[in-house]
C-alpha cells in the first residue's frame, strides 16, 4: 500500500491542488483551455470503460462509470490532466446479450496511443489509463511498447492495487468469483452513482468459478442472467471504502510517472525497483 496519504504528492498534500472550477462534472471534465494552461498538469488520467451487459439491474455503462469515478476520486486528490472517458472497447465475450456494443482490440490500440501521441504534443510526460473493463487485454499491450518513447504510461488499477482496495473495504467475495456485475462493482454503483443501480442485485447471485475457456466460449457458457459474483453484498458503504484504498494506491504511480527532473524520473524511480504495476483483472 502507498505511503502517498502523507507524502509531497499524496491526497492530503494536494486537495489544494485540484482544479478551482472542480475537476469533473459527472464523467466530464469541466475546465476550460486556460483552466489547462495554468494547471501545466504533467500527468493525464484516461478512464477506460466499456458498454457491455451487466445483469438486469446494472447499466450497460457500468464499467465506464466505474473507471469514471476513480478517475474523478484521483482528479480531487491529485493535481492530474482529467480526460473525458473512452466508453466503448473491447466486449466481445459478452456480444450475446442486448445492447452490448465492442470495438476491435487494434481500434483500441489506436484511439489510446493517438490520443497518448496527441497529449505529447501538448506537452504531457506522462497518461495513466484507469480501466474499468478486465477485457480490456491490449491495454497492456499499449502500456508495455510506451517504454522508452517520449510519453510514459501506466495501467491502473493493477490487481494488487483492487487486493488493497477489497481488503480496506471489507470485500467479502473473492477476486475469482467476484468476476461480473457482482459485490465491487455494484458496492461502487451504489456509492457514486446510485440511481444507476435497478431493483434485483439483492437476489441476482451468482457463481461460477470454473471458466477455462471463457475467451472461446463468452460469457453464456456460464451464465444465463450475465452475473458472475454476489451483488447482493454490494453496498455504498463498501463502494465508498474500495474508491479511497485505490485513490491511496494511486500515489505510487503518480509519483513515478511526475518525476520533475530532465528525463522525466522522479523520486520514486530513484528509491523503487520494476515498472508500474499493470493492470489485473480489473472490474
Amino acid at each position: 500500500m502507498s505511503s502517498s496519504g502523507t507524502g509531497r504528492h499524496g491526497p492530503a498534500a494536494t486537495a489544494g491542488a485540484a482544479h478551482a472550477a472542480g475537476p469533473a462534472a459527472g464523467p466530464w471534465p469541466t475546465e476550460t483551455t486556460e483552466d489547462v494552461r495554468a494547471g501545466a498538469a504533467p500527468v493525464a488520467v484516461l478512464p477506460i470503460g466499456s458498454f457491455e451487459q451487466h445483469g438486469a439491474f446494472l447499466p450497460l455503462v457500468t464499467d465506464t462509470v466505474v473507471a469514471c469515478a476513480i478517475a474523478r476520486e484521483i482528479a480531487a486528490a491529485y493535481p492530474v490532466r482529467l480526460l473525458p472517458p473512452v466508453t466503448v472497447s473491447c466486449s466481445h465475450e459478452h456480444a450475446a446479450w442486448p445492447g452490448t456494443v465492442s470495438i476491435s482490440a487494434p481500434t483500441l490500440y489506436a484511439v489510446v496511443r493517438d490520443i497518448a501521441d496527441s497529449l505529447r504534443r501538448s506537452g504531457v510526460r506522462a497518461l495513466i489509463l484507469v480501466n474499468g473493463h478486465g477485457g480490456n487485454y491490449v491495454l497492456r499491450n499499449v502500456v508495455q511498447e510506451s517504454a522508452g518513447v517520449d510519453i510514459r504510461m501506466a495501467l491502473f488499477p493493477g490487481s494488487a492495487d483492487w487486493a488493497d482496495a477489497r481488503d480496506r473495504a471489507g470485500v467479502q467475495t473473492s477476486s475469482q468469483s467476484d468476476m461480473h456485475a457482482g459485490e465491487v462493482e455494484t458496492a461502487i454503483l451504489l456509492h457514486a452513482q446510485p440511481e444507476l443501480v435497478r431493483p434485483g442485485y439483492e437476489n441476482s447471485d451468482f457463481l461460477a468459478d470454473e471458466r477455462k475457456h471463457l475467451l472461446t466460449l463468452g460469457m453464456p457458457a456460464y451464465t444465463e442472467s450475465g452475473v458472475i459474483g454476489r451483488p447482493a453484498l454490494g453496498s455504498a458503504a463498501k463502494g465508498k471504502e474500495l474508491l479511497a484504498g485505490l485513490v491511496e494506491s494511486f500515489g505510487d504511480y503518480f509519483s513515478l510517472l511526475a518525476g520533475e527532473d530532465g528525463d522525466g524520473r522522479g523520486e520514486a524511480d530513484r528509491h523503487t525497483s520494476g515498472a508500474p504495476r499493470a493492470g489485473g483483472d480489473t472490474r
